[in-house]
């Protein structure tokens, strides 16, 4: 995969576009195993259901599981990455969570099925804020988004990619194969980390970044900021709709219009495709306003709940595909919105422990919003589960209205000191 392009700070040297781009390269590749090996549960949900006699609502219970554990360790991770550095806790995760994915491969009953997931969950649950922590400390403020925008593409891309590579591989080798070699990708993703992941830059682009030997910001100080929460309540918005989609889509093909895995995959590619475009044009967005994320979530998640409720009564695939893929690229138009104020606005003491809580918000989705569809769909139909992710987009809508608009104002609100840009970073030399 070539290098992604990012826009780079004025005046930056090329040790500096070198470190940006390597770690956004990295980053990028353990990203899309991350979601990559997430992903396959939802695809082989079908053969799982088969095997293990379960119902819908215990198929999203699978998925639920993972969602519980990732939830829960997101705020620990934050706290890991401040206090023993993003790379070295990426390590762990990456190590933990493959040979939890490896595990799964072996399941042999729905009980040891859920303690799998469970384990995989709380593997991965420490690594996104130890990602944004290793992205903060090796980018500038003003380049951030566009380059954790480029890093979050990969999850969309892995939505493409995912079901084009395993539901082949599941058709020929069974719904195993899958975890197995999903998580000999982690590995690799591990060894290319510990090996060329850059140093971090000179910590002086904020005066508010704690020198060497300062005490770390205790639980509660992190858990105290109220706003944190808001934006953490946008993300869980947010999420309810991807991870609906995500978890229940492949089996909605295949159960109401008879579509096979391998067809399905690719069907699934298209929104996937769009979602990827839009988080990267969304993190541009973000840095071109300087926050303002109201202006790109508000209509977003307008577009998103009209395209939702089109799909979920659409009668024929190409429909539910088209309509689909606009909700899917409106919705992720909010993603890196959603991020760019709080890592702004956060002090890199806090940087950690502090995006934690606003991705907490969105992995409590993603452990409640596929068993509520899938007692939806047995209670009722699949349209009704579909319609019930309207909700998701009103209330990332109704938070983006209700969280502060740029740094400054973050700042006030969480009760963080004002930035004083240090005379070494106020003009870098041409």
């Amino acid at each position: 995969m070539p290098a992604p392009t990012l826009p780079a700070s004025p005046g930056a040297s090329a040790a500096h576009r070198r470190t940006v781009r390597v770690t956004v390269v990295l980053l990028f590749a353990a990203w899309l195993v991350d979601y990559a090996d997430r992903l396959v549960i939802n695809l082989v949900l079908p053969s799982l259901g088969a095997e293990f006699d379960l119902d819908r609502t215990q198929q999203g219970l699978v998925v639920s599981a993972f969602f519980l554990a990732y939830a829960l360790c997101q705020i620990p991770g934050g706290l890991l990455a401040d206090r023993f550095g993003g790379r070295r806790v990426t390590l762990w995760a990456l190590l933990t969570w493959s040979v939890f994915t490896a595990l799964t491969g072996f399941a042999w009953s729905f009980a040891v099925l859920l303690a799998l997931r469970f384990a995989f969950g709380a593997a991965e649950g420490i690594f996104p804020p130890a990602a944004t922590k290793v992205l903060v400390e090796r980018t500038r403020p003003e380049e951030r988004m566009s380059a954790n925008g480029t890093v979050m593409s990969s999850n969309a891309l892995a939505a493409v990619i995912t079901p084009l590579c395993v539901a082949p591989l599941v058709a020929v080798f069974g719904w195993r194969s899958a975890f197995w070699s999903t998580a000999a990708l982690g590995v690799f993703a591990l060894l290319a980390v510990r090996r060329w992941l850059p140093a971090p830059l000179p910590r002086t682009e904020d005066a508010r970044d704690a020198a060497p030997g300062t005490a770390r910001p205790a639980l509660r100080a992190v858990l105290g900021k109220g706003v944190l929460w808001r934006f953490a309540f946008m993300m869980f918005g947010y999420n309810t709709i991807v991870w609906g989609l995500n978890t229940w889509v492949p089996s909605y093909l295949s159960e109401e219009h008879g579509v096979s895995l391998t067809s399905a995959g690719a069907l699934i590619a298209v929104p996937a495709l769009g979602a990827a475009l839009a988080t990267v044009l969304g993190g541009r967005l973000a840095d071109r306003l300087g926050g303002h994320h109201r202006r790109i979530i508000v209509p977003g998640m307008a577009v998103a709940a009209v395209a939702l409720l089109l799909m979920a009564g659409s009668p024929s695939v190409a429909g539910f595909v088209v309509f689909g893929t606009v909700a899917v690229f409106a919705a992720s138009l909010a993603y890196m919105p959603i991020f760019a104020v709080p890592l702004a606005g956060l002090s890199p003491a806090y940087v950690g422990a502090g995006s934690a809580v606003v991705i907490f918000g969105g992995q409590v989705a993603g452990m409640i919003a596929p068993p509520v569809m899938g007692a939806l769909a047995d209670a009722f139909s699949f349209q009704v589960a579909f319609g019930f992710l309207v909700l998701g987009a009103l209330i990332a809508a109704v938070m983006a209205c209700l969280t502060p608009q740029d740094a400054a104002a973050f700042r006030a609100a969480a009760g963080e000191p004002a930035t004083t840009p240090s005379p070494s970073t106020a003009k870098d030399p041409a």
